[in-house]
């Protein structure tokens, strides 16, 4: 089981954090970097084989902080979960569901996916259930989701973690704001087959970030029998009734496969992952077009996705608000392009484990860039860059952006490495395997 990863106070860098010596590339690289399975599809899944009604099992599912957070919650609240297979990276999980109960205590740490989708199942329970989490969490927003459960019929005692929220749910009909996090959209959904009424969700706002992972969301439901009808623009209609998740393989998580590929780019190497699904909804999957734009050539093979760099990057000009995770990874290759950059659509980072925005652009700027927060991104101008130290801000992507960045500029040393298992766990071990071309 991956210990639980301590969080900064606030925004600001968390100086007493070890520092890791990120390593520079010799020269191209040539290696196949294997990834666990998406942290996305697992808690998904993981919840609902919690909801089914007959014991299934999720195998190859993704073993990290976020995903060992979301297997405590779901046990908390009753679902039986037992562990097959276990490799520090992924687990088989077999699940039997039962009656979701009351009087527990839900630790979120700083996982979206437990904070949103949990708290809607917490609904059927037969008591209050109490959710609290990192001392960053406590700023994420949740309003949305807390105020449309409360309309929902559910009670509610609070509007940001700490909350406690007390059945029974009804469901129906409700309106929100959910600009701020797909995930908003995707817990009311992923639990409201078994609301009596089921859930009709409308958004009124901006519009909501990360659409794929609600395409994700409602696919899964599908898979698992339950009807949705989201024909209609900005909203999503779930009828009541049973949920029969069965037996679901997680594929590789593509977000975590980023920085790797990033690595071909930057050293003019290749990398290969394998298992890269043909078909996906995961938005990962948009890293080939990315990274093509950025100057890489990018191959479908029979071994998997192969990446190759032509020795250098071009910059980008790109509205990352359907992927904003590919964020951080992209902004580290911006800093090593040889022409400007512009990131936008991306504002709703700013809630995310810290302000990504701010977060990125001062850490470029410390290593001697020239990145510029703007209302929904960044800009980023070429200029040389040095040694010195990237703070991660305990977020796991931006620990993974100085890693990028140190393959090409001597001297990074990125603050807190270990904050990389809230998704992968062995990530310092599979960047130093990539870099000697082992498997």
């Amino acid at each position: 089981m991956v210990s639980a990863l301590s969080a900064p106070r606030d925004d600001e860098p968390n100086d007493t954090g070890s520092l890791w010596p990120a390593p520079t590339a010799a020269g191209p690289i040539d290696a196949t970097v294997r990834l666990p399975g998406s942290k996305s599809v697992t808690n998904r899944a993981l919840l609902l084989a919690a909801l089914a009604e007959a014991p299934g099992s999720v195998r190859l599912a993704l073993r990290s902080r976020d995903a060992d957070l979301m297997a405590a919650a779901l046990r908390a609240l009753g679902t039986e979960m037992t562990p097959s297979n276990e490799t520090p990276s992924s687990v088989d999980w077999s699940i039997v569901p039962h009656p979701i109960r009351g009087g527990a205590s839900i630790d979120v740490g700083l996982a979206g996916t437990v904070m949103r989708f949990v708290p809607p199942v917490a609904a059927l329970a037969d008591g209050p259930v109490a959710f609290d989490g990192d001392p960053h969490a406590r700023k994420r927003p949740m309003g949305a989701i807390l105020t449309a459960l409360r309309a929902l019929g559910a009670t509610v005692d609070g509007d940001a973690l700490p909350f406690t929220v007390r059945g029974p749910i009804a469901g129906g009909e409700v309106v929100l704001d959910a600009s701020a996090s797909s995930q908003m959209v995707s817990g009311l959904l992923l639990a409201a087959a078994r609301f009596e009424k089921g859930v009709t969700v409308r958004h009124s706002g901006p519009p909501v970030p990360s659409m794929p992972h609600i395409a994700m969301t409602v696919h899964m439901l599908r898979q698992a029998g339950v009807e949705v009808d989201d024909s209609e623009p900005d909203v999503w209609r779930v009828q009541p009734g049973p949920i029969r998740a069965g037996h679901v393989t997680v594929e590789p998580d593509l977000s975590n496969a980023a920085p790797f590929l990033a690595a071909a780019l930057v050293t003019g190497g290749t990398v290969t992952v394998p298992d890269w699904p043909a078909e996906t909804t995961q938005g990962g999957d948009r890293l080939r077009d990315l990274l093509t734009e950025m100057g890489a050539s990018v191959t479908p093979t029979a071994d998997g996705l192969r990446v190759t760099g032509a020795g250098g990057v071009r910059g980008i000009d790109v509205d990352l608000r359907d992927v904003s995770e590919l964020t951080p990874t992209i902004a580290a290759l911006a800093a090593l392009a040889d022409g400007p950059s512009r990131i936008s659509g991306v504002a709703h980072i700013r809630g995310h484990e810290t302000d990504r925005i701010a977060a990125l652009a001062t850490e470029i700027n410390r290593l001697g860039g020239d990145a510029r927060e703007t209302d929904d991104g960044l800009e980023i101008r070429p200029r040389p860059l040095s040694g010195g130290v990237f703070h991660s801000y305990d977020d796991h992507r931006m620990a993974t952006a100085g890693a990028v960045i140190g393959l090409a500029v001597p001297g990074v040393e990125v603050e807190n490495i270990a904050t990389t298992a809230k998704t992968l766990p062995e990530f310092a071990r599979m960047w130093a395997a990539m870099l000697d071309g082992a498997p």
